[in-house]
């Protein structure tokens, strides 16, 4: 029985789950009653399921809109440097209102001091950008290392409960008496290791995102210092 009920839900994902009883007779086991059974590790599984998938969607978009890019931004802030319209330069930055312009905003306010503290002063900004981009992306990385150390706790205590079973039992043992114990451990272990590769995605998919944005502010420093040392026309 227990291996039918774990084929069936590692097949296609259906509603429930199909398994024959010990008088031939086919029992439907729903999702919501294999989560009940696994006891109250599976309901802290469900908490840190919900809470990552929050987590996720929020800062992917987060991070998403801060990506955004008008392509014609630096080359706007070079005339405007060329030009000597800083506050004009200064004025679409605040429009713009993203990490990249918020960097170039800190160099353009200390435009008129050493290079070398136009370009420490921009650095400040990005790791400060960089910083509230990151925020709650460790909790993340946290379920996704410890959902699966739940579900084998789980495991075990279920196998610790199904020992006793047998043990009180003495010779009377059916397996009746020990599914309760079997049904979490095995629940547990599955639960923990679903959530686990999810929040491992979701953490991998975030830092592929920051990175690409890093590369990008990184990018747009360099730009905007190579701006400063141009000559003017």
């Amino acid at each position: 029985m227990i291996l039918s009920i774990l084929l069936q839900v590692s097949g296609v994902a259906q509603d429930t789950i199909s398994g024959v009883g010990s008088e031939g007779q086919f029992l439907e086991l729903s999702v919501i009653d294999l989560v009940i059974k696994g006891g109250w590790i599976m309901g802290l599984l469900a908490f840190l399921s919900v809470l990552t998938i929050y987590i996720f969607i929020g800062r992917y978009l987060a991070i998403t809109r801060s990506s955004r890019e008008d392509k014609n931004f630096m080359n706007i802030i070079r005339d405007n440097i060329h030009d000597g319209r800083i506050e004009t330069a200064i004025e679409l930055c605040k429009r713009e209102d993203t990490p990249i312009a918020r960097l170039i905003l800190k160099g353009l306010s200390r435009i008129g001091k050493p290079l070398n503290d136009i370009n420490a002063a921009i650095e400040n900004v990005g790791n400060l950008e960089v910083a509230r981009l990151e925020k709650n992306i460790a909790t993340i990385s946290t379920v996704a290392s410890t959902a699966p150390m739940l579900g084998f706790l789980g495991t075990v205590i279920g196998m610790i409960v199904a020992f006793y079973d047998m043990s009180m039992a003495g010779n009377n043992i059916d397996i009746q008496l020990l599914s309760s114990g079997i049904y979490q451990a095995m629940i547990t272990t599955v639960g923990g290791l679903l959530v686990g590769i999810m929040a491992y995605v979701m953490y991998n998919i975030l830092v592929a995102k920051i990175e690409k944005l890093v590369f990008l502010l990184e990018a747009r420093a360099s730009e905007f210092m190579d701006v400063l040392n141009e000559p003017a026309n």
